[in-house]
């Protein structure tokens, strides 16, 4: 499996169908390990950041710098656990973390107020101030029982996402 140029064994695919929880069926990961082979332009069983940037759907993100560090030197099987918080199948609690890791850029386990500001300043870019987003930021917080001062780990977002009822999904072309 880590050589790209060779297929997929029944092995490989329950092997991988188990280390993403079952999150996609086994002709997705047939499909997904095509589009992974696309991305490994030299064949060395890993993706780049730089490869994950000719995918233009993830180039245009306004969070892609925070995902390429998550994505840099993924082999198959890590990619497909990396979009499987994406999949219809996914937990809540598995796309909940996979926030928390965006949230969490120096992977310290805790996430500050001026992490969730970066994130919203990704998102936001130039169409609001600084100290709206910190106006924003502080209301939300508060309203979820949090202050700036807060540091949050992942059970605070479990706590605060777990109700909300939101959605995170791409879809996996299968031929």
């Amino acid at each position: 499996m880590g050589n790209t140029s060779s297929m997929l064994t029944q092995y490989d695919i329950e092997e991988v169908q188990q280390h993403c929880n079952k999150a996609f069926s086994q002709q997705e990961i047939v499909s997904l390990y095509e589009r992974f082979c696309q991305l490994d332009r030299n064949g060395g069983g890993f993706v780049s950041a730089e490869e994950f940037l000719s995918v233009p759907e993830f180039a245009v993100n306004p969070l892609s710098l925070r995902l390429l560090r998550m994505v840099d030197g993924l082999n198959f099987k890590e990619f497909v656990a990396f979009l499987s918080a994406f999949s219809p199948r996914a937990t809540l609690l598995q796309k909940i973390e996979f926030i928390f890791k965006v949230y969490d850029s120096d992977g310290n386990g805790k996430v500050t107020f001026n992490d969730m500001l970066d994130v919203l300043h990704d998102l936001t870019g130039q169409f609001i101030s600084e100290n709206q987003r910190k106006q924003v930021l502080t209301q939300v917080l508060g309203e979820a029982g949090y202050t700036k001062e807060s540091l949050l780990v992942l059970s605070d977002f479990v706590k605060i996402l777990g109700s909300s009822g939101f959605k995170m999904e791409v879809e996996v072309p299968v031929d």
